[in-house]
């Protein structure tokens, strides 16, 4: 896949053993952005999205630009207390404490239909706690979409256990 050569990989970031994945390669260089949204349009063209949620921060490039292309509303799910009008949230467990994520109140309608991106799936902590925000204001998630797929962090299968239909455009094993 032309787009994982254009992905850097950082070793022992955030901490030590841990080789981070960072997109920000991909993001600067014009073709290899222009091939990541195009794939991801031509998947979801014809598809019935209301609109795409994406997770902050980088999930935000790659879904803003793919709402716009797509024609469809962007909803942006935040960490606390990132976002200035009444929020809904879902607080989450990770390695080492808890989370929390949050979206207006307003942002999803009762059986909108939603695609949910972000850059990378590793855990999918977060990503699961996007997923019941999501259903929580009544939304139908018709996709999980990532660039990136890290399959031995289970991520992916944690998604699909609770039926979540899961996409990327690469892997990296091992991870």
């Amino acid at each position: 896949m032309p787009i994982k050569s254009r992905i850097r990989t950082v070793p022992h970031y955030p901490k030590q053993g841990v080789m981070f994945r960072d997109i920000t390669t991909l993001l600067k260089d014009p073709v290899g952005l222009r091939i990541t949204i195009n794939e991801l349009v031509n998947r979801y063209t014809g598809a019935r999205i209301d609109k795409i949620a994406a997770i902050e921060s980088r999930g935000f490039i790659i879904g803003a630009a793919l709402a716009f292309q797509l024609g469809v509303g962007f909803v942006p799910i935040r960490k606390k207390g990132k976002l200035p009008a009444e929020t809904i949230g879902h607080d989450y467990e990770l390695e080492y404490g808890s989370d929390r994520i949050e979206m207006h109140v307003d942002a999803i309608a009762q059986g909108d239909r939603i695609l949910l991106v972000d850059d990378l799936i590793a855990t999918g902590g977060t990503a699961e706690a996007a997923v019941k925000l999501i259903e929580r204001t009544g939304g139908k998630i018709i996709e999980c979409c990532f660039v990136i797929d890290l399959p031995d962090l289970g991520g992916r299968k944690r998604l699909e256990k609770h039926g979540q239909k899961v996409f990327a455009l690469c892997e990296f094993e091992g991870d």
